[in-house]
């Protein structure tokens, strides 16, 4: 009887783990701000922007532009996907406000383009 038991329970508890894995949707959710409202978001909020990514600076360090202003952010190689993205391609980006040394910026975890 305990070994029944003891397999009813185990087959619960992979059943329920299980459903775990469907999830499909985005871990994080930004909240969607401008260049404007970013300068006065606390440090570690995720955001969502809309905008151009307009120039690069060094490394893996651009400068973002939407019709409230400018600033830089940070988009690491695996971020790209490969992708080649010009000043005109309007794309949304999900980071998180952080400072450095040369001032605030965001640290870019994902980029998807909205048009070209």
């Amino acid at each position: 009887m305990k070994k029944v038991v003891l397999g009813v329970v185990v087959g619960v508890l992979l059943t329920a783990s299980g459903a775990h894995a469907q999830f499909t949707g985005p871990s994080v959710a930004g909240h969607v701000s401008t260049v404007e409202e970013v300068q006065d978001a606390r440090l570690g909020r995720y955001v969502t922007l809309t905008g151009n990514i307009v120039a690069h600076q060094r490394g893996d360090f651009y400068i973002f532009r939407d019709t409230t202003g400018e600033i830089r952010v940070e988009i690491e190689r695996p971020v790209w996907s490969g992708r080649s993205i010009g000043p005109e391609t309007r794309v949304r980006l999900l980071g998180e406000v952080d400072t450095g040394l040369v001032g605030r910026y965001i640290w870019v975890k994902s980029l998807d383009v909205l048009d070209k």
